[in-house]
């Protein structure tokens, strides 16, 4: 067994490593939670370590975290005498953790992909097991992990044909990568077919883990005072997780094509970093809007509201009449939207879905979801939808029938996880 990637890949990280550091630092100008824990990049840890059982999952970001709460819930109840280790990317991600989770896991960043920090990860926390989340392949992580005796789960898989073109550039570690995986269980046959043409073994299909997402209850409610924030009476639509350049797209369109005085469009951009960007973007168009951050009521006059707040993605969602979903207007595959459909909101995604290409050819065929090939056609049809209450409710209705269809993906993985996954907890 290989004990990590090949010396060319460890001289490139080695190399870009000082690179990755600056890039954070960077990034810690809007986002400051980057300049925290830097060290854990580098395998680095203050606090003291936790002699206990450990279970390790790995969610990268802010949607990976999401979907992950279902699936580490059932963890929490299946082996209630080990404790839960998460790690993240982004600080967006450890953020979103936080806010999940409080105290009932361990949060810490994955360190980068080099052998020495790695060395440091696995000293450290000693996982008797990992669960990685959707499309985390890490050629040093895998292997090290394998060579250590520490199983390592991909679950809730996903891989696009662009993804596997490019893992399909170099077989040789790519192979030897995913086969030293202990298991993989992915979203869909596509994705299996895929995986197992890059080398990965045996590929359970369990489907989609975000079909089992539960709305809290106190979701209506804080729902409800949004709504009256927003205006009881407005129609509201919501355009989220927008990504740069979707803002301005979509302002432009509506500058071609203005929606009735009484529309008010929210906008929530995907990363936090962006929310000032766009608040400048917002100001240099002149058009009247408020922050939710703000103390500023919405007035009639209002146009637009910039959610840059964490944490009430499912309240907007809920609160809305119709829901934009952002990354499907430029070529970057889109983002989550099964959380809209949740809670009964109407859908309009743009013709980039490929990361969720499953999710969205079954939304559009059921009659949840409307599909607009750009800027203009996404605003024509929000206002057909504004119009056509009785054609929202059909939606919402349809959304209802294709989660309900979808729904179990935790319990299959759980299983999956469950026969793989022996003896008792052990202790160090």
């Amino acid at each position: 067994m290989r004990a990590g990637a090949p010396w060319w890949y460890e001289a490139l990280w080695r190399t870009a490593l000082p690179f990755a550091l600056l890039r954070v630092w960077w990034r810690g100008r809007r986002e400051p939670g980057y300049r925290m824990h830097v060290g854990e990049r580098l395998g680095r840890y203050d606090s003291p370590p936790e002699r206990v059982p450990m279970i390790w999952v790995h969610a990268v970001s802010v949607g990976e975290t999401r979907a992950a709460k279902p699936l580490i819930d059932a963890l929490g109840r299946q082996f209630p005498d080990r404790r839960i280790l998460l790690t993240h990317m982004t600080a967006a991600g450890r953020e979103t953790g936080r806010s999940l989770f409080s105290d009932r896991v361990i949060q810490a960043f994955l360190p980068y992909d080099t052998s020495f920090a790695l060395n440091r990860f696995f000293d450290r926390f000693a996982p008797q097991f990992g669960v990685l989340m959707e499309t985390e392949i890490w050629p040093n992580l895998i292997l090290r992990a394998a060579s250590r005796g520490v199983p390592l789960y991909l679950v809730n898989a996903r891989l696009s044909q662009k993804s596997a073109d490019g893992y399909a550039r170099l077989p040789t570690l790519t192979r030897a990568t995913l086969q030293s995986l202990a298991g993989v269980s992915a979203q869909t046959d596509a994705d299996a077919r895929r995986l197992t043409a890059l080398g990965a073994r045996e590929v359970n299909v369990a489907g989609n883990i975000k079909f089992d997402v539960a709305v809290p209850p106190a979701n209506a409610e804080r729902a409800q005072s949004l709504r009256e924030w927003l205006g009881p009476t407005r129609r509201v639509w919501m355009a989220g997780s927008t990504r740069d350049g979707e803002e301005a797209m979509l302002l432009e369109a509506l500058r071609r094509s203005p929606l009735p005085g009484d529309a008010l469009l929210v906008v929530v951009p995907r990363h936090p970093q962006r929310f000032d960007e766009v608040a400048r973007l917002l100001d240099r168009s002149g058009v009247r809007y408020v922050r939710r951050s703000g103390a500023s009521p919405v007035g009639a006059g209002t146009a637009i509201v910039l959610g840059d707040t964490m944490g009430e993605m499912l309240a907007y969602y809920a609160a809305s009449d119709v829901a934009f979903i952002g990354g499907t207007l430029l070529p970057l595959g889109g983002q989550n939207l099964i959380e809209p459909l949740a809670v009964g909101t109407p859908v309009v995604i743009g013709p980039s879905t490929f990361n969720f290409a499953e999710i969205a050819r079954t939304a559009v065929e059921g009659g949840a979801a409307m599909r607009a090939d750009n800027a203009d056609a996404v605003v024509s049809s929000v206002a057909a939808l504004l119009d056509d209450p009785d054609r929202r409710a059909r939606m919402a209705g349809a959304g209802k029938k294709l989660l309900d269809a979808h729904r179990g993906a935790t319990e299959r993985t759980m299983s999956w996880l469950a026969s793989r996954i022996a003896g008792p907890a052990n202790g160090r």
